[in-house]
């Protein structure tokens, strides 16, 4: 309809633009139209007007935000220490992940604003002291994915990062390779044509566009959006039950079109974390896009389109939405998805996450290279409670090495492995099993294999301040350390006691952001400055 209703002009509705201009002002923070759109679309509230022209009530949206006020929860849960300005709530997810941060997933890593905040002082307007300058070195003995590398890179600062596992230190150090981009894309080009021709030889190809028509119609039959979702919410439909005998009723649908199209669907074994988590033509294309991966003379490029294909790799395993994070059982039959609200199916090709993921790396290695600064950074794969700093990096850089030798590192700014959490090894078991790195699970500090019992706990202690002792040695005289941990047991005070080490203050963050299922509760982390006792 072209004219509102005396009922939608009396409710004060407003369009997505202006719902979002009204947003961002009453919450003095970004709020973008797809922000919006996402409330509606997971019916948080309600549509008027119609599908080409949808309509909020600005009362309803207030109430929506008023009753989200994380910030009052936040505190009254965690404590009023929390350092709410150190949440960044302001930064929109693609400020958050933006440039090569997003290049690969990885558990647990802290977002870049946070390392901004501490390491330079022109990002903030709360701190008194400056710790770090332009052409200090900073370390981060537990590097992960290199957050902190990068973003010292970005701010004209030299970085050494150290990790035990190869393909941490490979994710670290192909996010601070400068690349030629056009010959990156000439091979991509490449590899995708030899992956499309592979692709004419099957039919997984032909079964999945077909299967994703079927589940459109039935979708948009039995789990209309938001339609459904508002019914769920409101108690009108049993989601168990009715999920539960839709699902079962597409599986006939679904079963005939893999006999129709004589799809393969599971691999002949299970031995592996290849053949346990992806269906049989995604191995299929995982090991021709490999093999053509290593036909590539330029070995950096190699290294980018190995840290490509893990990501697109990881995207397709056989497991549903919901459990990304954390892997349950490997799912070989289309599914109700608690996620989305409708039927959704496992991956049967790696193309359309190749592809996507070849577009964005390329887009966020262009935007890096527009901020990069002629710093020396680099990850070194050992262990930080032994490695040589020196030699190591003399051996890879010796110009690094001189500097390094001159004047030292200022200071550390790292996030540590929590205790019995994650396995760090085991979350990219994919990328080990497909480039063939060797795995040291046995040197990890904290592995959640190992559990949080006291002697899991002992030895988590002794580790983290074993790190800290030997990279002390490579330490200006009056250095400054910054660990972000989540200290449920209080480890942080015998941590730095055993280093020698005192701790001069702790900054209290709430950490908004988590991948995990529970990102909702309330959760917080803290900052301690540690310096020489």
């Amino acid at each position: 309809m072209n004219q509102l209703t005396l009922f939608e002009k009396e409710k004060k509705l407003i369009n997505l633009r202006e719902a979002s201009e009204w947003a961002s002002q009453y919450l003095n923070r970004k709020v973008t139209t797809s922000n919006i759109s996402y409330l509606l679309q997971y019916g948080k509230i309600k549509k008027y007007g119609n599908n080409g022209n949808p309509l909020i009530n600005t009362e309803e949206l207030k109430e929506y935000y008023d009753s989200y006020d994380k910030e009052k929860q936040w505190k009254k849960k965690l404590g009023k220490d929390l350092n709410w300005h150190l949440s960044f709530v302001e930064y929109k997810e693609s400020e958050r992940t933006k440039h090569v941060h997003r290049l690969h997933p990885y558990k647990g890593k802290f977002i870049p604003q946070l390392v901004e905040y501490f390491l330079d002082s022109r990002t903030n307007e709360f701190k008194q002291q400056i710790y770090f300058h332009k052409d200090d070195i900073v370390l981060d003995p537990f590097c992960g994915s290199g957050t902190t590398l990068v973003q010292a890179n970005e701010l004209g600062m030299h970085a050494i990062g150290v990790d035990i596992s190869a393909f941490n230190t490979m994710i670290s150090n192909v996010k601070l390779e400068k690349y030629d981009i056009p010959q990156i894309r000439k091979i991509i080009q490449k590899i995708t044509g030899y992956l499309k021709n592979f692709q004419k030889t099957k039919n997984n190809i032909a079964f999945e566009e077909h299967l994703l028509s079927e589940i459109s119609k039935f979708n948009y039959k039995y789990f209309p959006s938001p339609g459904y979702k508002r019914k769920v919410m409101r108690g009108e439909i049993n989601e168990q039950e009715y999920a539960k005998d839709k699902e079962e009723e597409f599986l006939s649908i679904y079963y005939d079109l893999v006999k129709k199209y004589k799809i393969q669907i599971k691999q002949d074994k299970d031995n592996s974390f290849l053949d346990k988590w992806f269906l049989f033509p995604v191995r299929e294309e995982i090991n021709f896009v490999s093999k053509e991966l290593k036909k590539v003379d330029n070995k950096d490029i190699e290294k980018i389109l190995a840290i490509i294909l893990s990501r697109t790799v990881r995207s397709c395993r056989a497991t549903t939405h919901a459990d990304l994070a954390t892997l349950k059982d490997p799912i070989t039959t289309t599914y109700y998805c608690k996620k989305h609200g409708k039927i959704c199916k496992p991956i049967f090709s790696i193309k359309g996450w190749w592809q996507r993921y070849t577009i964005d790396t390329l887009n966020r290695l262009r935007e890096f290279d527009r901020l990069r600064t002629e710093t020396f950074h680099i990850c070194l794969a050992g262990d930080s409670r032994t490695i040589d700093l020196y030699e190591e990096i003399k051996k890879k850089n010796p110009e690094f090495a001189k500097i390094l030798l001159r004047q030292k590192i200022k200071g550390i700014f790292s996030s540590p492995p929590y205790v019995g959490l994650i396995d760090y090894h085991e979350q990219h078991a994919y990328a080990y099993e497909i480039f063939g790195f060797n795995r040291k699970d046995e040197l990890e500090i904290g592995p959640l294999s190992k559990g949080q019992g006291k002697e899991a706990r002992d030895s988590y202690v002794k580790g983290i301040a074993e790190s800290l002792r030997n990279c002390k040695k490579y330490l200006q005289k009056d250095y400054d350390i910054f660990l972000v941990a989540n200290d449920k047991f209080n480890f942080y005070p015998d941590i730095a006691h055993l280093a020698d080490m005192k701790i001069v203050n702790q900054f209290k963050r709430p950490v908004l952001n988590r991948v995990e299922k529970d990102r909702s509760n309330a959760y917080s982390e803290i900052i301690f400055h540690l310096k020489e006792r």
